[in-house]
């Protein structure tokens, strides 16, 4: 846990601190086949981290229904910050639908810590396992661990919206470059290098260059 404090501390990013927690949820965990970070921002669900295929998945389908733990959790008046789903294979008439959808992904067992709440908005570490009764009280000191760096890692609330936009960026970026290196069969720093050189060029952002080429199909100049 202290190794794992300081590696979190030693991050030169918020991404690179989330992106650590969501994989160190599953390395360190037993029992944790997925982890993600959620946050809900005027009513929109937005992946701000996720290690494994589901989670992705899971949080929109949260955000789509408006329902699920972690909006339950959020709801609450008691000041609960912790949820455990010990098996999702049985009825959970609170969310009929989002579990029923849930087990489809194969999630069968699910805890979480809400990191912050704000009006309507919140976010939330959110770890799956594939197996019933994947999750006791054995795992909060390592939950609350990773709760804990994340919910200082996105004090400011525009952060958020940061890292939305990053994330944004991001698969822009990687969708072009993809293309290019299949079309003009190249490497992925030379298909990196292409969208900056003609960024450069035309003094125009690297994700509007790549936006572009994505949306109109026809090599970047």
């Amino acid at each position: 846990m202290a190794r794992l404090a300081r590696d979190l501390l030693a991050e030169d990013s918020v991404q690179g601190t989330l992106d650590e927690i969501a994989a160190s949820a599953v390395k360190l965990i037993e029992g944790c086949d997925a982890a993600g970070i959620l946050a809900v921002r005027k009513g929109r669900a937005v992946t701000l981290a996720a290690c494994g295929a589901v989670v992705h998945e899971s949080d929109r389908l949260q955000g789509e229904l408006g329902e699920g733990p972690c909006f339950d959790l959020a709801r609450r008046k008691d000041g609960e910050r912790v949820y455990r789903i010990a098996d999702l294979t049985r009825p959970q008439p609170a969310w009929k639908r989002f579990a029923d959808r849930a087990r489809e992904l194969g999630i069968n067992s699910m805890t979480g810590v809400l990191l912050y709440t704000d009006n309507e908005d919140f976010g939330a570490l959110n770890l799956y396992g594939r197996s019933p009764g994947a999750f006791g009280k054995d795992i909060e000191t390592a939950g609350w661990l990773l709760a804990s760096h994340a919910a200082v890692a996105l004090a400011d609330a525009r952060t958020i919206d940061q890292l939305e936009h990053a994330l944004e960026t991001r698969h822009a970026i990687g969708e072009a470059m993809g293309i290019l290196m299949e079309r003009h069969h190249l490497s992925e720093d030379d298909a990196f290098n292409v969208l900056r050189r003609i960024s450069q060029h035309h003094n125009v952002k690297m994700r509007d260059v790549a936006q572009r080429f994505t949306t109109e199909g026809t090599d970047p100049a």
